[in-house]
């Protein structure tokens, strides 16, 4: 379990998309200005340094973060995600790819558009990377770093004291049951804490059939969980061929965002003309 590292695959097409999303989400939470608290179950090392052996040895940013970084012209919400990128990356050059070097996990990018009022609290179980969390958040009194499994952290820091916020939980899919476990825990996640927003990424797999957890998100009780996707091909020889995100209690007219967004994003990032992208509710209110 502790194997997964995600230097390997930093910037590629799902890291994309998945920040695209969760910039957005953020920004539309803090329509109000009352605290929210991020609660991130995985992680991961905070940055990743794309020039480093490991990133380069597939490479799978030049297929991601990259293709968007020189784009003429991107739509608003691209726009956002790259101005949190290059706060990563303050000597870039947009037009430039050798100077983007930098490209931040989910904790980077979610405090990085954190307010004041705002707090954020960061699990990851890998060893060497919690230490580069805390590298990276060394003495920041709104971040809170601690090496435990994600989802004993849905537990532990469950409901928080804020009445408003976002979890993200996105694992590392290395176990034959990930997602079974991840639906126990999600359910057990929101019960806790019914008013909050919970993002959960999760790869389509050829070997596996993702329409399993949406059924079970069906029959789970709960209400308003909305569904997005994003394939880059479906070619049946690619194991993973995209990714998605169950969205519980996504902020109103999210689904009208992103049906303006993913289009675009489909159209840079397919590897294929069989590329495709879908936003729906998987649970109405």
């Amino acid at each position: 379990m502790l194997s997964y590292r995600h230097i390997y695959h930093a910037g590629n097409f799902a890291d994309v998309f998945k920040h695209v999303v969760l910039t957005q989400l953020l920004r539309m939470l803090q329509r109000k200005t009352t605290p929210m608290c991020y609660l991130d179950t995985h992680g991961g090392a905070g940055r990743y340094d794309l020039m480093a052996a490991p990133a380069t040895r597939n490479a799978e940013y030049t297929t991601g973060i990259l293709r968007l970084w020189s784009a003429p012209e991107v739509p608003d919400m691209i726009a956002d995600y790259l101005s949190v990128v290059r706060a990563c990356n303050p000597d870039s050059v947009p037009d430039d790819s050798s100077t983007l070097q930098y490209y931040p996990g989910s904790p980077r990018i979610a405090r990085t558009l954190l307010r004041p009022q705002d707090r954020m609290i960061v699990c990851e179980l890998h060893p060497t990377d919690v230490q580069r969390l805390r590298e990276e958040f060394q003495d920041d009194k709104q971040v809170a770093i601690h090496h435990q499994d994600g989802y004993q952290g849905l537990k532990a820091f469950l409901p928080p004291k804020e009445k408003r916020g976002l979890v993200l939980i996105d694992p590392p899919y290395e176990l034959k049951d990930e997602f079974q476990r991840l639906y126990d825990h999600l359910a057990t996640a929101v019960a806790r804490w019914p008013t909050g927003c919970f993002a959960l990424w999760y790869p389509i797999l050829a070997d596996y059939p993702i329409t399993r957890l949406h059924q079970q998100l069906c029959d789970s009780g709960i209400r308003k969980i909305m569904l997005c996707e994003l394939n880059i091909t479906r070619t049946a020889s690619e194991r993973m061929t995209g990714s998605g995100m169950v969205l519980v209690n996504p902020p109103w007219q999210l689904d009208t965002q992103l049906n303006t967004v993913l289009p675009w994003l489909s159209r840079c990032l397919a590897r294929d003309a069989s590329g495709d992208w879908a936003v729906r509710w998987l649970v109405p209110e």
